[in-house]
């Protein structure tokens, strides 16, 4: 064969060994690059029209239109033991907030319906995506006041204290996950390969792939606006594919060197094997990833860019920047051994598959057991999901129970009903200052007043100059219960259109609840054509590389499996409680509204890490002339230690995660980790070998009418020596 027709992962290789100064500085140099400018140009956050759907988001966008902005609102509450104890607090309160000069339309208070508790609504001046880092003056006024008045008690809660206590604590979440996951994934490396240098290696390339992609986002969000959680996405992704890309490439040539090859064959052989694994995996999770952009949500194209780049980047490195790297290091990729270690075995004998061995035998013995009890497992754990509430969850259950900004949230909404997340009703008219429209408005408030769905007090701005209107209508309830959704329904199937619709272009009802529920809508009806394209992509990668359709529905069903054990242990712990307490965290009632179809995509892609090497590594052994039964014998053998280091460092990756304080990241993570945990293990390592088993020679059964589909090679490719190729196995008809 010449060496034009070997693979693109040979060719590659082959080209980086050649080139080694070029291919790694090269690397370093255009990470570097894409980093300075895309941290020169900034990155460019998407508006709130942007991140929403529906109703509220129209409402949004003809402020942002209009040069308006929603002021970020801010509420305290007073209680005192005795009614009307509180006034001479807020009359302080008062005076302190104008002082701070932050302050705007600081309204009067207004007292409860026991006498015992005053609120003061007020708004923050400047841009509200900003008011986080200028609040400051403002926390300090409410804290004085508090410490001037010692039988006061006080309660704050807004748009300002909520951004500065979310921005500090992703900050810190952000460096606790890369300082902590790092050592971690490099820690597990150094058992796995017991030598420094070897461990370094992918962690290094994970980690370059990840500065690399930060820099390309921050050029694509002048084109894709980003949410502010992508750049955490994207590192999540990137480090856990990064380095199971190097472990598994690494691994195969160190495999073939204890085998008694030599180190430019050991090197070809990966690149032949476990590079092309790395190409056809980082492709299906590429292409899973654009599953994303059916969604419509600009939040879910963010992410889809995201991972995208930050996958497309650890594939590169993995097949070009790391076989130059082995070439250069050659035997000094032992460096740093650590004793006891994975101490090196003796010339000859194969590094994989003790345990896994052992496993296999029983499993190929009576695999129809081993079918049945594993997927009833995996019933057991999707059987939760079947229960699966979802909703974006606010600010006071992402801080959890104990926090001092839920609480102040209980405490308000339990004295001032839908004070804190109010309805905001948003018309844009010709004649916003005429006595028509000023009866229209008078006439819903008046309605509003008589429905006994809402709170007392409404609050309309006019700004005639831009034709529109605002009106906050304050909701029954706590802004997101059942009662809430009532007042919401009746302000927006009723009194809007009835009211309002007549003397305007347009009137739309948004704000937090609204926006919450149009973008819970939105994403379940997304679901299904997304998972219809994933599952329809990874079916044809799947068929065109194995020529096989039971191969490719398997990788589908199994998938799936996994996707579902994920959504019920999420659903187990952070809807209902069960051990959420053992392990350290607090239910929420729901799960967070993005979280099923992110989870769906990211396992669907990263689950095909696993099932590509494995079944690659079984279809190489069946060319070499194995029976089935033997070949998924060896295949397992052979890749069960890497995928059991790649599974235990993206588990490790994803518990960091769990780990954080925001309730969305800590679901995101344990859903995450037990499915990866699950894939590698249950369905990988006892579902496919048993379900392979049972199908037999039928494994690979390919209708004649798509005998047409390219031939991919799995194993050794011989290279332009004079080498000829070697006789494939016979195949029964039909197969």
């Amino acid at each position: 064969m010449s060496a034009s027709r070997q693979g693109l992962a040979v060719r590659l290789g082959g080209w980086s060994t050649r080139h080694r100064r070029t291919a790694i500085i090269g690397w370093l140099l255009f990470v570097v690059v894409v980093a300075v400018v895309g941290g020169m140009s900034g990155s460019t956050v998407m508006t709130n029209s942007e991140g929403g759907t529906g109703d509220s988001a129209q409402a949004q966008k003809i402020l942002e239109d209009a040069g308006l902005q929603t002021p970020a609102g801010e509420m305290v509450m007073l209680r005192s033991e005795r009614p009307d104890g509180w006034r001479t607090a807020a009359r302080d309160l008062t005076a302190r907030l104008e002082k701070t000069g932050e302050t705007a339309r600081i309204q009067p208070p207004v007292r409860s319906q026991s006498g015992r508790e005053g609120l003061v609504s007020f708004d923050l001046k400047g841009d509200p995506d900003t008011v986080g880092d200028r609040v400051g003056p403002v926390l300090d006024a409410v804290e004085d006041t508090r410490s001037a008045h010692r039988g006061i008690t006080v309660h704050e809660f807004g748009d300002g204290s909520a951004a500065h206590l979310l921005s500090g604590m992703l900050d810190d979440d952000l460096k606790k996950a890369e300082l902590t996951a790092v050592p971690l994934a490099l820690g597990i490396l150094l058992v796995v390969f017991g030598a420094l240098v070897a461990a370094l290696l992918p962690v290094l390339l994970g980690v370059t792939a990840c500065i690399g992609t930060f820099g390309l986002l921050a050029l694509v969000s002048h084109q894709v606006s980003l949410a502010e959680s992508t750049n955490s996405v994207m590192f999540l992704v990137g480090l856990a594919v990064g380095v199971d890309y190097c472990l598994f490439y690494l691994r195969r040539e160190r495999d073939e060197r204890a085998a008694g090859r030599d180190a430019a064959t050991a090197l070809r052989i990966a690149a032949a094997t476990s590079g092309r694994a790395v190409l056809v995996s980082g492709i299906t999770v590429m292409l899973a990833m654009a599953g994303m952009f059916l969604s419509g949500l600009l939040l879910f194209k963010g992410f889809a860019v995201a991972t995208i780049l930050v996958v497309l980047m650890a594939m590169l490195g993995s097949v070009t920047v790391l076989p130059a790297m082995m070439s250069w290091l050659g035997d000094r990729i032992e460096a740093g051994r650590v004793p006891l270690l994975n101490r090196r075995r003796k010339k000859g004998v194969h590094t994989s598959g003790g345990l896994s061995g052992a496993l296999v035998r029983p499993v190929l013995a009576k695999p129809k057991l081993f079918a049945v009890v594993s997927t009833g497992l995996l019933l057991v754990l999707c059987a939760p999901a079947l229960g699966m509430k979802t909703e974006q969850l606010g600010m006071e259950k992402q801080f959890g129970s104990k926090a001092e900004l839920t609480v102040a949230f209980k405490e308000i909404t339990g004295a001032f009903p839908g004070g804190p997340a109010p309805a905001e009703v948003v018309v844009r008219a010709d004649d916003i200052g005429s006595d028509r429209f000023g009866a229209a408005v008078a006439d819903l408030k008046k309605e509003i007043t008589g429905s006994g769905r809402f709170g007392k007090t409404v609050e309309v701005e006019l700004y005639r100059k831009e034709g529109v209107a605002r009106i906050e209508v304050p909701l029954s309830g706590d802004g997101h219960n059942a009662a809430s959704e009532r007042a919401l329904d009746t302000l927006r199937e009723d009194l809007v259109p009835r009211i309002l619709g007549p003397v305007s272009k347009e009137a739309y009802v948004g704000g937090e609840l609204a926006g919450n529920l149009d973008f819970n809508d939105r994403l379940k009806s997304d679901i299904a054509p997304v998972l219809l394209f994933i599952a329809g992509v990874t079916f044809l990668l799947m068929l065109v590389c194995f020529r096989s359709v039971p191969i490719a529905l398997a990788s589908i069903v199994l998938n799936l499996l996994s996707v579902g054990a994920a959504y019920g242990t999420m659903t187990a712990v952070f809807q209902h409680g069960w051990g959420a307490g053992a392990l350290g965290m607090e239910p929420a009632g729901a799960i967070e509204a993005w979280m099923p179809l992110f989870v769906l995509v990211i396992l669907f892609g990263l689950s095909m890490d696993y099932h590509v090497f494995v079944v690659s590594r079984i279809r190489e052994a069946r060319d070499r002339g194995l029976a089935t039964r033997d070949a998924i014998r060896e295949g397992i053998r052979t890749t069960a230690g890497s995928v059991t280091g790649a599974a235990v460092i993206m588990v490790a990756v994803f518990a960091v995660f769990a780990l954080l304080q925001m309730q969305d990241m800590q679901q995101m993570g344990v859903g995450l980790a037990v499915a990866v945990l699950v894939d590698a293990t249950l369905v990988r390592m006892v579902l496919l070998p048993s379900v392979l088993a049972l199908l037999g020679e039928r494994a690979w059964y390919l209708p004649r009418g798509l005998r047409w589909l390219p031939r991919f090679g799995h194993g050794e490719e011989p290279v332009g020596d004079g080498t000829a190729e070697a006789p494939r196995p016979r195949v029964p008809a039909g197969r």
